[in-house]
């Protein structure tokens, strides 16, 4: 079994060399091709990605590594992109300011209000490539400095 492989419901963890820059990246989608789509580009700029696409699956991910980045989808169902955060927030907090936030839901009020406590950094669907890119970025240099 390689290091991405995993038995049902049990974490895959990583042995990430984050000296080369690079870094481990979740993504929580439900939609699978846009999931591959993010997944395929983003490993072609070094990073590492593991994708789920529920939040269930999302919270067995975090358990068992310490992601760089989580790329989050706000509208999934079953457990929607802000009870994913909420989980995460109880289990690992420090991981709460890793998050990217990813929607095409700009006039909900309720991810609108949830976006704002958060501060976390948001990307509009559909959203360029650079600026996924640029978010990680951010993200990444912003908790390492931590």
């Amino acid at each position: 079994m390689n290091q991405n492989q995993n038995t049902r419901g049990t974490p895959a963890t990583h042995n990430i060399d984050k000296s080369r820059g690079a870094g481990l990246i979740l993504i929580l989608e439900d939609d699978t091709r846009f999931s591959a789509l993010l997944k395929e580009f983003i490993e072609s700029q070094g990073y590492h990605v593991d994708c789920v696409s529920s939040g269930v699956e999302g919270v067995l991910r975090v358990m068992g590594n310490d992601y760089d980045v989580i790329l989050c989808d706000m509208v999934m169902p079953n457990v929607p992109g802000d009870m994913f955060y909420l989980a995460v927030e109880r289990s690992k907090p420090h991981l709460c300011k890793r998050f990217v936030f990813m929607t095409g839901h700009r006039s909900d009020r309720q991810i609108n209000d949830f976006l704002k406590k958060t501060g976390g950094v948001i990307l509009w669907k559909p959203f360029p490539m650079q600026d996924l890119i640029s978010a990680i970025e951010t993200v990444i240099k912003s908790t390492r400095k931590q």
